[in-house]
């Protein structure tokens, strides 16, 4: 009788411990998805960002280490200078940026990219909208021109 009661009760702490799991996993899982929602919506580019260059990938902002070259030919340096692949040099200036197809971003595009918020524990973490990190739950700053 004790057996049988003790092995409903591991049962019952079983059960309710598989339920925490599985809700714990769906809500990260949300929250992760609605990341990547967001985060696809930034297109790819190489822009100029207080005075440096920097590349938007998979909607993470991160310092250009090395030269790109675009699809259509056009190579934007680390430098901010950019040659397209008839020979024409340009330099990028502050709030600029180019597309991975070699196309200058609209001012829709610049405007957007600089209105940014971060989390002031994990600056790492941008976004182009107010809300809260996934990493942590801060609510995301704005950041200052």
């Amino acid at each position: 009788m004790k057996i049988q009661k003790l092995g409903l009760k591991m049962a019952s702490f079983l059960a309710i411990f598989l339920m925490v799991i599985s809700f714990n996993a769906n809500a990260q899982t949300k929250k992760h998805a609605s990341t990547m929602n967001h985060a696809t919506m930034m297109k790819d580019c190489c822009m100029m960002k207080d005075g440096k260059m920097m590349v938007m990938k998979d909607g993470k902002m991160m310092p250009m280490d090395k030269d790109m070259v675009m699809k259509n030919g056009t190579t934007c340096m680390t430098n901010g200078e950019c040659k397209m692949k008839d020979g024409k040099k340009m330099m990028m200036k502050e709030g600029e940026c180019m597309d991975m197809s070699g196309k200058m971003c609209t001012d829709k595009m610049k405007s957007m990219s600089a209105a940014m918020y971060n989390c002031p524990m994990h600056p790492g973490v941008t976004s182009a909208k107010p809300g809260k990190c996934p990493k942590c739950g801060m609510a995301l700053e704005k950041k200052s021109k």
